[in-house]
């Protein structure tokens, strides 16, 4: 199945799928036509098969009616030339970036005044530049940092719970955690060592997250229903989910905020901790790189405020931790995947979902 067939798939649905559907989607189907000249014809043959696809193009626009994340999916842009940035250029900027400070950590990175945390493949420190009180980087043993393991990717999530708690104790108004993963400095890490940088926040949570609080209460109070339960029951209807287990669900997602991305679920309430969920978070992780190709991608942990004290920042009791992961491009290309359709109004995406959910379903599983 391709983005192109879903309004067909939709019509396929059961009565009570596609009412689910539409209590948290919007989609409109638009078609855009040009007029290309006949000396571009030989080259729109080679590039996307043929002219009438450029002539005559079909775009979906999917709008989540509750969070308003938006995407414009144009099939046709998934077609544009990608080249893999993973050659000898990348190889060489991974060898000559060698001995950066993160390559010692223990000397070469400040300590948070409550020490560091160790882990069999990670190692943590402060952030020398911090964008709130308590904001820490979680440093891989591998420099290159598409070298991580399934093992190293779990521990990840163990590590950095344990540095926002050590947070915690030392200031209790700290309960606000967020884990965040930019891997590789196409995805906006400023150092190409493999790291991870966490954060513990006083007072609301970080406005995506208090977004995403708002929006589940909004929905269990508008139509009775589990917002989480819904989304993932959604993207199961429609064949994007492609892997679930002990309430875990692994998707590509239908309203994507840029390339490819991708969702772990977890229940209400859930530790990010949990076995089943920190698998399927580390099992998403390699087959992004391994499967997809992806050479660099941002990927962030929301979940509810830590300990009791959540209870006096809002109703958490409706929001399962979740985990977004996007793909960054090529870390070659000079060009930018992002520009004002992305900042100020929706996400314009080429990439297919379905596509997306056939090559993960696919992949071998890892370890």
């Amino acid at each position: 199945m391709s983005v192109a067939e879903l309004p067909d798939r939709i019509a396929q649905l059961s009565p009570e799928s596609r009412e689910r559907l539409d209590r948290i989607f919007q989609l409109d189907v638009a078609e855009g036509r040009t007029d290309p000249p006949a000396e571009m014809h030989a080259w729109l043959r080679r590039q996307f098969g043929s002219v009438q696809a450029v002539e005559r193009q079909a775009v979906l626009r999917v709008t989540n009616r509750w969070s308003l994340d938006g995407s414009l999916l144009s099939p046709l842009r998934g077609k544009r030339p990608v080249e893999d940035g993973r050659g000898e250029a990348w190889s060489r900027q991974v060898e000559q970036s060698r001995g950066d400070p993160f390559c010692d950590p223990e000397h070469q990175t400040p300590a948070d005044t409550w020490g560091r945390v160790r882990g069999r493949h990670l190692v943590t420190g402060a952030n020398a530049a911090m964008y709130d009180s308590h904001h820490g980087v979680m440093i891989f043993d591998e420099h290159d940092p598409l070298a991580y393991t399934h093992e190293a990717v779990v521990e990840m999530l163990h590590v950095g719970r344990e540095w926002a708690e050590r947070g915690r104790a030392a200031d209790a108004a700290a309960v606000n955690y967020l884990l965040v993963w930019n891997c590789g400095p196409r995805a906006g890490g400023s150092v190409l060592h493999g790291h991870a940088q966490m954060l513990v926040g006083r007072g609301p949570h970080y406005a995506r997250v208090e977004r995403l609080r708002r929006d589940a209460q909004g929905y269990r109070d508008a139509t009775g229903h589990d917002y989480f339960a819904d989304l993932v029951a959604c993207h199961r209807d429609l064949g994007l989910v492609v892997a679930e287990a002990d309430g875990v669900a692994t998707m590509a997602s239908l309203t994507p905020i840029k390339e490819r991305e991708l969702l772990v679920v977890g229940r209400p309430g859930m530790d990010e901790r949990q076995p089943s969920f920190a698998d399927a978070v580390a099992r998403l992780a390699v087959a992004a790189r391994d499967a997809l190709g992806m050479r660099a991608f941002n990927l962030a942990l929301h979940r509810a405020p830590l300990g009791d004290e959540a209870a006096s920042h809002g109703a958490w009791t409706e929001v399962a931790p979740m985990v977004h992961l996007v793909d960054r491009g090529d870390p070659a290309s000079t060009a930018s995947d992002i520009g004002a359709m992305e900042l100020f109004a929706a996400s314009v995406v080429g990439a297919d979902p379905f596509e997306i959910a056939g090559q993960l379903s696919a992949a071998p599983a890892s370890p």
